[in-house]
C-alpha cells in the first residue's frame, strides 16, 4: 500500500565548516551527537517525517560542507530548496560574520529576487559552551535587517531548542509552500531516519 499523502519540503543547512551543520541534522533526525569529527565532503542528506500543527511533512535536509571549495555547489543542488537555516558557532564571530555571505550565495544560486521573502532561519549554534563570543542581541538585530528572520540558539550536543527551531523553519515554509500533497509509490523506500552513506560531519 503506498504512503498516505504529505507535504515535502527541501531544506539546506549553510553555514562555515565546523559550525556543527553535520550535528545539528543527526540530533534533529536520530536524536544522536558525537564529538568526533569528520568534514562533509560535498553534501550530505537525510530526512524525516513530521506532524506539525496537522501538517504532515516529509523534510529532505541536505547538509552541506563548509569549505571554500564547496561553497558554491551550483544551482542544480539549490533548485527546489523551500527553506534554508544558516547556521553559525556563537564561540567564532567570523563564522557570524560569514552568515551575510552564505545568505547572497544561496539568493543568487536560488535566483530569489526578493530574499527577505524566503523562509530563513539565523541559527546560532553550540549554546552550551560558556565563551560565547556572538551576543544573541547582535544575531537578533541581524535577523531583523535582513528579511526578519527567524532567530535561535541551541545546542547540537545537549539538544536544547533543535526541535523548536527545526519545527519554526518547517511552520514558515508551509506558510510560502504551495500545498501539495505526494504519495510514495511502493518502488520507493522509506529512508526516514536514515542519514547518506557517505558519511561526513561537523560537530
Amino acid at each position: 500500500m503506498a504512503s498516505r499523502g504529505r507535504q515535502m519540503l527541501k531544506l539546506l543547512l549553510l553555514g562555515d565548516a565546523s559550525v556543527g551543520k553535520t550535528s545539528l541534522l543527526n540530533q534533529f533526525v536520530n536524536r544522536e551527537f558525537t564529538s568526533s569529527y569528520k568534514a562533509t565532503i560535498g553534501s550530505d542528506f537525510s530526512s524525516k517525517q513530521l506532524d506539525v500543527d496537522g501538517h504532515y511533512v516529509t523534510l529532505q535536509i541536505w547538509d552541506t560542507a563548509g569549505q571554500e571549495r564547496f561553497q558554491s555547489l551550483g544551482p542544480t543542488f539549490y533548485r527546489g530548496t523551500d527553506c534554508c537555516i544558516l547556521v553559525y558557532d556563537v564561540t567564532k564571530p567570523a563564522s557570524f560574520e560569514n552568515i551575510k555571505k552564505w545568505r547572497n550565495e544561496f539568493s543568487l544560486q536560488l535566483g530569489l529576487s526578493n530574499a527577505s521573502d524566503f523562509p530563513f532561519l539565523l541559527l546560532g549554534n553550540k549554546s552550551d559552551l560558556p565563551d560565547k563570543a556572538v551576543q544573541p542581541s547582535a544575531a537578533r538585530e541581524f535577523a531583523q535587517m535582513n528579511g526578519d528572520m527567524i532567530f535561535e540558539e541551541v545546542s547540537a550536543k545537549t539538544a536544547e531548542g533543535v526541535q523548536t527551531a527545526f519545527e519554526a523553519i518547517v511552520r514558515k515554509a508551509l506558510e510560502k509552500a504551495p500545498a501539495q500533497d505526494f504519495v510514495l509509490p511502493q518502488s520507493v523506500v522509506n529512508i526516514e531516519n536514515k542519514p547518506a552513506e557517505k558519511q561526513g560531519g561537523c560537530c
